[in-house]
């Protein structure tokens, strides 16, 4: 019997023992317990942030409040980074009935009603409409970049003055865009847009009538044409934003910014084989025009104006309030960092491809030239064959740059496949910086192989063009996300005249005009070989360009969720849970947050 007590008291735990382990299994519940009002408070916060509080409210009646102010508290700030997501709205019903008190601003708000709505046949036919007109757009723009050479014959001009036909464009088209944006936040965009192309499609067929000692009226046909594109191509976005929300309006705004690449591709492929097909170089450029007719066509019989910021707002009413008058508009946007800095960098890139896209071509050709020992580029069997192989990089290029950006940010916002791990709300300025990353070694290779080695510089420009791709629908997905619909044709236009001004606007004249410098001081200066070896040198120039635009990027990624906070402020989107952030910051230690 002695022998049994002492085995027993032998493997019995001691009290310390016992202590310890109930310790642990209590340490153990509450953690569980905490993990579990952790989870609840993440979907409850998310789906209050959307409904103005409606979940918050139905807890309260099942639970009270206390319980729903500790599950609502959690250990994160509701208002960090990674505690909601504003791109993908779960469903969820209201309870319109419920409230925490009486106060109004407790009341559940339900989204707008305009979001809960299917997407009619109507709604995806004028956004087709709209794809079409910008594919046109970036086409004209770029028809004449392929015949640029035969332009150059015909006017018997220099590359600055080749140069300064782009520059006209652009300069008359940013200078109409502020206009456009104005009348399109407050007048019938349909309209606008019909008025435009009718300019453009008359400017595009008179210019290629003009004689060849009149070049002077051919450069003011170029400009008026940037009249008639200004109207649309500052409106679209915004009438895209008011007809589709969420990940689908990036995905959609992710297909109307293929045109960019693909319709310039098209631009030099479409000028180069026209031009070699009928033997003038005019019909080159008529080809836009014609197709521009029809567009003016289906505008008006199908193309319906929306009401603005019928996604943001179910009264939209209530945004007059936020559109106060133009010079009170600027003056917001300016005080707008992410808006600032975003669009200096998107300058950036602009210049670096409008010029490469305007010069690339010609270089090209000199370049061919050079290698056969050629006294003149009219002496290639084919002189208009790396055009075309250039448009038909751009347009792969910038097709898969185009998707991957806007994909990439997607994933990255959502936290998915590869970006599990790097899951964030600046996802958008993020990836534009990354594509310029890429863009900035690659285009320094490109120069320095196309004298050397055709299929490396080609494949060089490949991945220079798809990063440089990157940021063509992300950057408007980040516009329209901290600019209220009232503005969102005023900031586009902004972001345009300055984009376009300082971007390619004055780019190809630049680069045009150092190329003249260069060449002048070379031994033959009217040789294929001094024509590259003076627009290889400048070429360096918007390759340098490209870092300060890395730069802004990043600093957009540090302002961006001030700002994106601001703008759901100003859309009533932040709900009023009755509950201080300061409460909701301290409502756990530094102790339990760490448990969780």
């Amino acid at each position: 019997m002695a022998l049994s007590l002492t085995m027993l008291l032998a493997v019995a735990p001691s009290s310390s023992s016992l202590h310890s382990l109930r310790k642990n299994r209590s340490n153990k519940k509450k953690k569980k317990t905490m993990d579990c009002l952790s989870i609840i408070r993440q979907k409850c916060v998310r789906s209050a942030w959307r409904s103005n509080g409606a979940p918050i409210v139905r807890m309260a009646q099942t639970y009270g409040s206390h319980d729903v102010n500790t599950a609502a508290a959690g250990s994160r700030d509701p208002w960090s980074d990674d505690s909601f997501d504003d791109k993908a709205p779960e469903s969820f019903t209201t309870d319109d009935s419920a409230s925490i008190d009486s106060n109004d601003s407790n009341k559940p708000v339900p989204l707008p009603s305009a979001i809960s709505q299917p997407r009619t046949c109507r709604d995806y036919t004028t956004f087709s409409i709209l794809c079409l007109i910008n594919l046109l757009n970036y086409m004209d723009r770029y028809t004449i970049s392929g015949v640029l050479t035969d332009i150059q014959k015909f006017y018997e001009i220099n590359d600055a003055m080749a140069g300064l036909l782009q520059t006209v464009f652009i300069a008359t088209f940013v200078v109409i865009s502020p206009i456009c944006g104005y009348l399109g936040d407050r007048y019938n965009r349909k309209w606008i847009m019909a008025v435009g192309i009718f300019i453009w499609v008359a400017a595009v067929f008179g210019s290629t009538f003009i004689p060849k000692d009149a070049f002077w009226a051919f450069m003011t046909c170029r400009a008026i044409v940037g009249i008639g594109e200004a109207s649309y191509a500052v409106i679209c976005p915004s009438l895209i934003a008011d007809m589709f929300h969420g990940i689908q309006r990036s995905r959609m705004l992710m297909v109307f910014y293929f045109a960019i690449p693909v319709g310039s591709g098209l631009g030099f492929i479409v000028g180069s084989a026209v031009s070699a097909a009928t033997g003038q170089w005019q019909w080159g450029l008529r080809v836009t025009a014609i197709a521009g007719i029809i567009c003016l066509l289906l505008i008006i019989i199908f193309v319906q104006e929306r009401p603005r910021g019928q996604m943001e707002v179910d009264n939209t009413d209530q945004l007059g309030s936020l559109s106060e008058g133009y010079l009170k508009d600027v003056w917001a946007l300016c005080k707008n960092p992410t808006f600032i800095t975003s669009t200096l960098a998107y300058t950036c890139v602009v210049f670096v491809v409008g010029t490469l896209a305007w010069w690339v071509p010609s270089s090209m050709q000199y370049a061919e030239a050079d290698r056969q020992n050629l006294t003149s580029i009219s002496d290639l069997e084919n002189p208009g064959q790396s055009t075309i192989v250039f448009g038909f990089i751009t347009t792969i290029s910038g097709f898969a740059g185009v998707s991957i950006g806007t994909l990439g940010s997607n994933m990255m916002n959502k936290g998915t496949w590869c970006c599990k791990f790097i899951r964030t709300e600046r996802s958008d300025p993020i990836v534009c910086a990354i594509g310029a990353l890429i863009g900035l070694p690659c285009l320094f290779f490109v120069i320095q192989t196309i004298p050397t080695s055709p299929v490396a510089s080609y494949i060089w420009m490949f991945f220079a063009i798809t990063g440089l791709c990157f940021n063509w629908a992300t950057n408007v997905d980040m516009l329209m996300s901290v600019v209220v619909p009232g503005r969102r044709s005023t900031a586009n236009a902004i972001q345009i005249l300055t984009s376009h001004l300082l971007g390619d606007g004055s780019g190809p004249y630049i680069i045009g005009a150092i190329s003249d410098a260069i060449r002048v001081n070379l031994p033959d200066p009217d040789s294929p070989n001094a024509h590259w070896t003076s627009l290889a040198d400048s070429f360096y120039i918007p390759n340098a360009i490209l870092i300060p635009g890395i730069i802004l990027y990043v600093v957009s990624a540090l302002t961006y969720m001030r700002d994106r906070r601001k703008f759901q402020e100003e859309m009533g989107q932040l709900p009023d849970l009755g509950i201080e952030k300061s409460k909701i910051n301290s409502a756990y230690s530094s102790e339990e947050t760490s448990k969780i």
